[in-house]
């Protein structure tokens, strides 16, 4: 018998994004607002931030992959890698141990003991305890060196003025919290409180909000939840109807006893060990999905029943292939709204869990209905919880690549993004999936993004046809031009097969991949991650490179 406990969740306005901290994360571009902020510089004016990438020829082996050694080679390698005192402007993050017993350490860069937002290096250690790479982004210090570091504005004062910023509601059930950053924004660097508001409202937000700690100035935001009601329960295997009929047995769920008359039976799985629990709300209640029988059938209940099932064969997935304990690898609950909005045509990753729309039942069906959506969306908290790649630009579409792709490879009927959530209208318009990895150029853009591109309003398959979006169109391109990067992973799949795909991609975003990476980076460390498993002349990474050769992402 278990004990549910109060929990919060968060219900994010997004297409799953990233920025230095949680944002939300849609399936869809066009319900992408620009983000309200000073200008809208492309992150390319983020001059200071210096990308890293160094092979070792020759490998230097230490007693003990550790921080300390890391640091030592730092020290004594600052030509290739151009950080100085490294003592004094890195701090360590983790240690990681991989499965073929390479070890990751991985350091943030500070001034004065404050965390430069989007910087990392990473020490990448082989079995023999030798370096053998090193990656990352790091901020140029002399361009800081006069940055005042002593804020002036209280963080109480800057939680009120991020409040007020974002429009939240007066009452807020959790409360927002604050912490001092460096933050480069637009050429110029400030020290900021970065302000996390969450709210739950007919527009939720999860909110991060950078305050000037000197002078009060918003400088940047992005936008980004309920209590579970505290209930005994026990196990119990029920069965459920999905939106498109398939009858969903072993669905897991708890019998509860509200009281001494009733028995009702909740959408709340218990029964993987280490996992905190699989949860799937109904949005329009704020309550679990709840039957009065284990036979979850009624329609109003079908979106909730995909959703409940999805959500454990995608923690199944990670778990069996990767051995990862949900999106955080420390067994997070993994928590799912569905029947969330009017007419809602999208889904979304809030930075702490899934929503679904039901969709207007004619371009759209209810979006759990997608195993492949389902594992889009779990995948930004994957990516949330390991790269954090920032959603912008080449960032952020690689951040809803790498959703697509697992999206794909969990779901593995096809190589097509979101077929089984297109309505009757949209079938009959020709649009049988929002994209395709297979063949991108498949489906059109949205009308307002074709003059960025080569003029065929397509998705691009290659740099060539690549979209030069401004931000406040699917900022800067992060669904359009991820069908880049999903292409050239279909390519390398057709000679190497999904697991292997899956393997590779999986160890890039786990241990290489940094927020501010970018199309040319990702080559890089996909590359190695795949030389790191197979070895250098193997199969698998000539396939890697020759992916990416395809699509025009070639080796500098």
């Amino acid at each position: 018998m278990k004990k549910m406990k109060r929990a919060t969740s968060v219900l994010l306005a997004s297409t799953l994004i990233l920025v230095g901290f949680q944002t939300s994360h849609a399936l869809i571009e066009d319900d992408i607002q620009a983000p309200n902020v000073m200008s809208q510089q492309k992150i390319k004016d983020f001059k200071d931030h210096v990308p890293i990438f160094v092979q070792e020829k020759q490998k230097e082996r230490f007693a003990n992959s550790d921080v300390k050694n890391a640091m030592a080679y730092l020290n004594k390698n600052k030509t290739k890698h151009g950080i100085d005192s490294v003592e004094e402007n890195l701090k360590a993050k983790n240690v990681e141990k991989d499965e073929i017993g390479m070890t990751h350490v991985r350091f943030n860069q500070e001034k004065n003991g404050i965390p430069i937002e989007g910087t990392e290096v990473i020490v990448h250690f082989n079995d023999q305890n030798e370096v053998v790479s090193v990656n990352g982004h790091v901020s140029d210090h002399s361009i800081i060196d006069h940055l005042n570091t002593s804020p002036k504005l209280s963080a109480k004062k800057a939680i009120e003025l991020a409040i007020s910023s974002v429009n939240a509601p007066e009452e807020l059930k959790y409360e927002p919290n604050s912490e001092l950053v460096i933050y480069p924004f637009e050429g110029d660097n400030y020290l900021a409180h970065k302000v996390n508001v969450t709210y739950l409202s007919d527009d939720p937000g999860n909110w991060f909000v950078y305050v000037d700690a000197h002078n009060g100035q918003i400088i940047d935001k992005f936008n980004a939840l309920h209590p579970i009601e505290e209930y005994e329960m026990k196990d119990h295997k029920g069965v459920g109807t999905g939106v498109h009929g398939e009858h969903r047995k072993d669905l897991y769920m708890s019998r509860v006893k509200p009281d001494k008359e009733d028995t009702l039976f909740m959408l709340a799985n218990h029964i993987h060990e280490g996992l905190e629990g699989i949860y799937t709300y109904d949005y329009n209640t704020g309550e679990l999905a709840t039957n009065d029988s284990a036979s979850f059938v009624d329609e109003y209940h079908h979106p909730a029943v995909d959703a409940h099932y999805n959500s454990e064969t995608v923690y199944e997935y990670y778990k069996e292939e990767h051995d990862r304990n949900s999106l955080d690898d420390e067994g997070m609950a993994i928590i799912s709204y569905v029947n969330y909005g009017t007419n809602y045509n999208n889904a979304f990753w809030n930075g702490r869990h899934m929503t679904y729309g039901n969709g207007d039942g004619d371009f759209m069906v209810p979006l759990s209905a997608g195993l492949d959506v389902a594992a889009h969306e779990m995948t930004h908290g994957v990516i949330t919880n390991t790269a954090n790649l920032v959603y912008r630009e080449q960032p952020g579409a690689l951040n809803e690549a790498f959703a697509d792709i697992f999206g794909a490879l969990i779901d593995d009927e096809n190589w097509e993004m979101g077929e089984d959530i297109m309505g009757p209208g949209a079938i009959e318009d020709g649009r049988t999936a929002l994209r395709s990895l297979s063949d991108p150029s498949k489906f059109p853009v949205n009308e307002d993004y074709v003059p960025y591109g080569n003029g065929e309003g397509m998705y691009p398959s290659h740099m060539d046809e690549y979209y030069d979006l401004p931000l406040n169109l699917d900022n800067g391109g992060v669904h359009i031009n991820s069908s880049i990067i999903n292409h050239a992973a279909y390519l390398t799949a057709q000679e190497i097969g999904r697991d292997a795909l899956g393997q590779i991609y999986y160890r890039a975003l786990t241990h290489y991949l940094t927020p501010y990476s970018d199309f040319q980076e990702a080559r890089q460390v996909i590359i190695q991650s795949a030389v790191d498993l197979y070895g250098e002349d193997s199969e698998e990474a000539l396939a890697t490179a020759s992916g990416f050769d395809q699509v025009g992402i070639y080796e500098e």
